[in-house]
């Protein structure tokens, strides 16, 4: 995805946990969203999970948070290891299962930890990859919800 794209579709989940199927049409025009993508084989994203939730849990008023579970073999394919792995991890916004890919592949995502951060309006505002980073993505967050450096 390049900045500016439109935020695609949330189809193709294999299962969505700790929440009903939630469609793009539930995001647009009612507050920032952040996606991030994630995976129980994936240490950096068990590292970075306590900075997401923190993240996640100070905006909790201001932005929409999705969790995209993306396998990256075929031991990532069970679904109650990632229940479990969520759990243990207090992973408790929604989570898109993907395990057919059909989400990494709309957006063209190769990396987890990996993130997204959607405008209101649905218009991806920035990305980031790897484990460290939450400065920017505070930063970039705040630009988006046009609050001013805390």
């Amino acid at each position: 995805m390049k900045l500016r794209d439109q935020m695609p579709e949330l189809e193709g989940a294999t299962e969505w946990y700790n929440s009903k199927a939630i469609q793009k049409d539930d995001l647009i025009g009612n507050k920032p969203t952040l996606i991030h993508f994630w995976s129980v084989s994936c240490g950096l994203c068990k590292e970075a999970m306590p900075n997401v939730n923190e993240f996640r849990d100070e905006y909790k008023n201001d932005l929409n948070v999705i969790a995209v579970h993306m396998p990256r073999s075929e031991k990532d394919l069970d679904l109650d290891q990632i229940k479990e792995v969520a759990a243990e991890h207090d992973i408790i916004q929604p989570i898109f299962v993907d395990n057919k890919h059909a989400l990494t592949d709309a957006f063209d995502n190769k990396y987890v930890p990996a993130y997204y951060v959607f405008d209101s309006e649905g218009k991806l505002r920035h990305f980031q990859a790897g484990g460290g980073g939450m400065k920017m993505l505070r930063k970039r967050v705040n630009r988006v919800l046009g609050k001013n450096e805390k």
